[in-house]
This record gives C-alpha cells, sequence and structure tokens, in this order.
C-alpha cells in the first residue's frame, strides 16, 4: 500500500473509531523507523490531512484544523556542525523548538524556563499534561501564531526510561473553530502522543 494511502479515512466513523482507525495508521507507518525527525514528520502529515477529511466533525471548511504539528525540548536536537554555536548557547537549554509541522509557518521556540513560561504548548509542557483549551482568547498568555486559530489542544510527550518520565516536547493542534476540539479528541491524541514517543529513539 503506498504510505499516501494512510491518510485515507472511511466515511461514516464516530469520533472514537476515526481515533482508532488514525492510531493503527500511525501504528503502520512508524513500524521499522526509530529516529524522531522521520517519525515526527509523518505522523504530523498523517493527523493532518486525517483531521481535514474527517468530515463532518472537522473538514476543510471553517471547522478546519490549520496546525497540526511538535515542539521538541531543543536538548534533543543535534548541536549544529558547521557553526560557532554551542550547546552552551542559550538557544540550546529551556526552549522547545519548532519540529515537524503541517499548516502556515509557526512560531520557532517557545521558552519553557522557570518563571519565564507561557502558551498552551509551555503550559502542558511543563504540567506534564495535555491542556484543551476551547477559546484561545480567553487563554492567559496565549501565543497567537495564526490569528485564524480559535481553538487548540496540546498533549505533552512523555517518554520513560529505566522508570524515569523525561518530557521531551509536545504535540500541538489547532482548530478555526471555537470549542474545535473535545474529550475525545483529547483521548485519542493522549493515546496518538504515546504511541510516537515509544516508536522514536531520544
Amino acid at each position: 500500500m503506498p504510505h499516501a494511502d494512510t491518510a485515507y479515512i472511511p466515511q461514516g466513523l464516530s469520533k472514537a473509531e476515526f481515533w482508532q482507525y488514525v492510531y493503527d495508521q500511525l501504528a503502520s507507518l512508524l513500524e521499522g523507523q526509530r529516529h524522531w525527525v522521520t517519525n515526527l514528520a509523518n505522523a504530523s502529515s498523517l493527523i493532518y490531512n486525517a483531521l481535514l477529511a474527517f468530515t463532518p466533525h472537522f473538514g476543510d471548511g471553517d471547522r478546519a484544523v490549520n496546525w497540526c504539528g511538535f515542539y521538541i525540548d531543543s536538548p534533543f536536537f543535534p548541536t549544529p556542525r558547521l557553526s560557532t554555536s554551542s550547546a552552551d548557547d542559550p538557544i540550546y537549554s529551556h526552549r522547545l523548538l519548532l519540529a515537524p509541522f503541517c499548516g502556515k509557518p509557526a512560531c520557532q521556540l517557545i521558552n519553557v524556563a522557570p518563571g519565564k513560561a507561557r502558551g498552551v504548548c509551555a503550559d502542558a509542557y511543563v504540567q506534564r499534561k495535555t491542556v484543551l483549551v476551547r477559546d484561545v482568547e480567553r487563554y492567559p498568555g496565549h501565543i497567537a501564531c495564526d490569528g485564524e486559530t480559535k481553538s487548540e489542544i496540546v498533549c505533552p510527550l512523555i517518554a520513560t526510561s529505566g522508570g524515569q518520565e523525561t518530557v521531551v516536547g509536545v504535540l500541538d493542534l489547532d482548530c478555526l473553530a471555537l470549542a474545535g476540539f473535545d474529550e475525545e479528541d483529547q483521548i485519542g491524541l493522549e493515546r496518538i502522543a504515546n504511541l510516537v514517543v515509544n516508536s522514536c529513539d531520544w
């Protein structure tokens, strides 16, 4: 099966069935690959395109998801080889950096330093829990990358190794509609976030 076919969505699915279908398609797509850049690129594309095809819950109209992607903690990025920068540079600490995504250009970094963290992504990262925002204009400290965004959901990516948990980044989705996401979406996306984390070597 061509990889592009994984974004095909059967009609008439409930939300729970939709998220299970996306989960299964993504698990198949990630099989045999452990590099986080490659896997996050495919995950963001699959989720984004699946949601655009999932009518009437989302689709490509005024309920469209307009951004889907990842921000990853800066230490997980490789240090540039041909650069005067070093791992001691402030950009390599206390920041989430833009990783693979689908949608319009986005904020390149998000400060998560103690006392300076702000915005939905920073809050999900620091609190280690999903943040579901039905109206971004009412969310304190919201960072507006796209003024058309009305709602947002951000799931932390929590890796477990040797009994210790490490937050490596976040999965972030924006929607053009108010209350675009609900608790069913949260359950589905949290399972997908866990799948992505466990499919990668960090």
